[in-house]
């Protein structure tokens, strides 16, 4: 028999987000409710991440963890029957712990039910004494870093072109591989050749220097207004004396800048007399600022009002946009460290890559950032731009815009390839000529955009099927690894399990084996286990070569 659960309600919170909340020209002040609304839920958010805080002790025991373990509360959800997903970090004699993220769920009288650890190794360490000083262990992840190359949102190859450190190498307790040892962790900040910044996370043992990991967290893609590529569009806008700005209060105070083909700083607000923005044309400044503030607002709306998720972080907080980012920059991307998105302007600063897709993506990089934090490397790096890639065309099909019709592909308007291709494909990943349709043992080492093709792959067929069909005027002829026949579940299921699955059971070293068994958890949780959905997830991953 079906389950009914709130997709991810905290506390009472999804009853308060229930109402659809459409994008909408208004002039700086939204409607009463729309503030008060997203102050009480991020009231009751950061009440239960207060419980769950408060039982990170008990927690910790229960796990019969060691005395020098602690657990510090990162997020939590509330399904309506009471039971409580708690999420924690954990830190060994005051160390943050890599690799020591764990999901506790218990029932709603407190009782734990089970737990998915990152690592189930035991934390015992001989000596919190390093072997080599702190600069040692900086010079030699400059170093590392220098010698890399790294790769922008599914182009060509580009190499650091300026690198430097950023801060003290801090100590912790490096577990993601299993043997948990002491470690450094230093930033190394630089700017890739094509123009976009780096700022690489490495890990390097405290007993010999060797470099246990590598972490980039720039995660690349790719009134009125009209815009490049939404077309005209309703815009909430925010009234300064005689202007008005893009610049929106129902929506966490999420604004549009112009960087005025800079590289850093938060840019210039968007503002003007009139209250319509942009023509649509690329000579326009404004025209892609119409794109950015429509897609943030759009992908605000799709996270409320599809899984009730206040804002990007679950805490009513908007982001940043950044437009005319560089010169000739052919790229998009997320930081979480300024919370916020920039976009290129393309090739000779005339192909702006603010496609709503492409927004959608970007942004999802926030919320994966937010719940599980998958590793941005190896299976795990493949499932995080595969989360990204499904959430961003969620957000295309929700905004259903005549001028970019939603499909399952993924930046078909911007050309970045300069052949008019998409990207990616979810129905084919294959036919980028790069990405793959199915796991093998050998998909960790690939790029996290071509690793991610199995997820998408996964998506596509649980959401649509296999086999040759048209679906809003596009044609796909989705293949399986074992010749199966699959009918699907629709597209709105599939995803309320794969966020689901994301906030409630993935952890930072998720594999493709471990969201296969999370994703089932959440058919379980949504539908029964007995379900046609939970067996369609099931056939789904064996159609994908995941067992």
């Amino acid at each position: 028999m079906k389950r009914k659960l709130a997709a991810v309600a905290v506390l009472s919170a999804t009853a308060l987000l229930t109402g659809v909340v459409q994008v909408s020209t208004s002039v700086a002040q939204a409607s009463p409710a729309a503030p008060s609304l997203q102050a009480q839920a991020a009231q009751q958010h950061a009440a239960v991440l207060a419980v769950a805080n408060g039982q990170a002790g008990p927690v910790a025991k229960a796990l019969a963890l060691g005395s020098q373990e602690k657990l510090v509360a990162k997020d939590a959800v509330v399904d309506r029957d009471g039971t409580r997903h708690l999420r924690y970090e954990r830190t060994y004699a005051g160390l943050p712990v890599i690799g020591g993220d764990l999901v506790v769920h218990q029932k709603a009288d407190g009782a734990v039910k089970s737990v998915n650890k990152a690592v189930s190794a035991r934390i015992a360490l001989p000596s919190l004494t390093p072997r080599i000083p702190a600069d040692q262990a900086a010079a030699g992840a400059t170093g590392a870093v220098k010698a890399t190359v790294g790769v922008t949102v599914d182009s060509d190859e580009s190499p650091l072109a300026d690198v430097h450190q950023a801060g003290t190498p801090e100590l912790v307790v490096w577990a993601t591989d299993g043997n948990p040892r002491l470690a450094y962790r230093t930033t190394v900040q630089g700017v890739r050749a094509d123009g976009t910044p780096s700022s690489q996370i490495l890990i390097t043992d405290a007993s010999d220097g060797k470099v246990l990991s590598t972490h980039e967290t720039i995660e690349t893609a790719a009134g009125t207004g009209t815009g490049v590529f939404v077309g005209q569009v309703p815009l909430t806008t925010n009234q300064n004396g005689s202007q008005f700005e893009l610049k929106d209060s129902s929506r966490g105070g999420q604004s549009t800048s112009d960087l005025n083909n800079g590289t850093s700083g938060n840019g210039s607000l968007f503002a003007n007399t009139s209250n319509t923005f942009g023509d649509g044309t690329v000579n326009n400044r404004e025209s892609a600022a119409v794109d950015a503030q429509f897609g943030a607002a759009t992908t605000w709306d799709f996270y409320k009002n599809t899984f009730g998720r206040n804002g990007i972080r679950n805490d009513g907080v908007g982001a940043l946009s950044r437009v005319h980012y560089g010169s000739n920059y052919v790229n998009a991307f997320w930081d979480d460290s300024c919370f916020c998105m920039s976009y290129g302007d393309g090739n000779n600063n005339t192909a702006p890559l603010t496609e709503i897709d492409v927004a959608g993506h970007e942004m999802s990089h926030g919320v994966t950032a937010a719940t599980a934090n998958l590793n941005y490397a190896g299976e795990s790096g493949g499932l995080n731009e595969a989360t990204s890639d499904i959430m961003g065309t969620m957000v295309e099909w929700y905004a259903n815009l005549p001028s970019n019709p939603p499909n399952y592909w993924i930046g078909e308007l911007i050309n970045l390839r300069g052949d008019g291709s998409p990207l990616r494909y979810l129905d084919q990943p294959s036919k980028d000529g790069a990405s793959a349709d199915y796991w093998d043992a050998n998909v960790g080492n690939l790029d996290v955009h071509y690793s991610s093709g199995v997820a998408n792959h996964f998506f596509y067929l649980l959401s649509e099927g296999s086999g040759a069909k048209s679906i809003n005027g596009f044609n796909y002829n989705s293949p399986t690894y074992d010749n199966s026949t699959l009918a699907g579940i629709g597209r709105d299921k599939a995803a309320q399990i794969w966020y689901r699955a994301l906030t409630t059971y993935f952890t930072s070293t998720t594999d493709y084996a471990g969201a296969r068994a999370a994703t089932l958890s959440a058919a379980s949780d949504l539908y029964g286990a007995n379900s046609a959905e939970y067996n369609a997830v099931a056939a789904t991953w064996t159609a994908v070569n995941v067992n």
